[in-house]
C-alpha cells in the first residue's frame, strides 16, 4: 500500500508509537493534535505494546502506567479530569477529525500478536510494513515514543 506524502517535502510529522503506557500515549495525542491543528500531515506507525491500546475498544481498558509511576496515577487522572483534559485517545481521534492524520499498525507485530484489521480500533487506517513507513517518512521528522 502507498501511504502518501504531505503536500510539501518535510511537511509531515511521523511518530513510531511503541509504548502502550498512558504516560507515553498522552504525548502522542498532544503532538498529533497540535500538528493537525497546524496543518501538518501526521502519520502514526503503531507497533510493539502500543498495539494493545489500539485494539477495538482497547483505549477503554488499556490504561497502564509504568510501575515506577503507579503511585502517581490517581493524581494524574484527577488532574486531567479537573482540567477537562481529553484522554490520549480523544486527542488522537480529534486530530484525525481536524487534519490529515493516518494511523498504521505494524504488519509484523499484528501478525505476531495474531491481530487482523477487524481486531483494531476504527481509527487505525491500515496495516503496513515497516519498510513502507520508512520509505514514506524518509527525510522527514520521525519521533519514537
Amino acid at each position: 500500500m502507498h501511504i502518501g506524502r504531505g503536500e510539501h517535502m518535510g511537511n509531515s510529522f511521523n511518530i513510531i508509537v511503541y509504548s502502550g503506557t498512558v504516560d507515553k500515549l498522552i504525548p502522542v495525542g498532544v503532538l498529533s493534535q497540535t500538528a493537525a491543528n497546524m496543518g501538518i500531515q501526521v502519520r502514526l506507525f503503531v507497533t510493539g505494546w502500543a498495539l494493545l491500546a489500539f485494539k477495538k475498544d482497547g483505549y477503554k481498558s488499556f490504561n497502564r502506567m509504568p510501575n515506577e509511576f503507579s503511585d502517581l496515577v490517581p493524581a494524574l487522572m484527577e488532574g486531567m479530569e479537573k482540567t477537562k483534559t481529553p484522554s490520549w485517545y480523544e486527542m488522537v481521534k480529534s486530530a484525525k477529525d481536524i487534519g490529515n492524520v493516518k494511523i498504521y499498525a505494524c504488519s509484523l507485530m499484528t501478525g505476531v500478536m495474531g491481530l487482523k484489521k477487524e481486531d483494531l480500533d476504527p481509527i487505525v487506517d491500515d496495516i503496513v510494513g515497516a519498510a513502507s513507513f520508512m520509505q514514506e517518512s524518509q527525510g522527514e521528522q520521525v519521533l519514537f515514543i
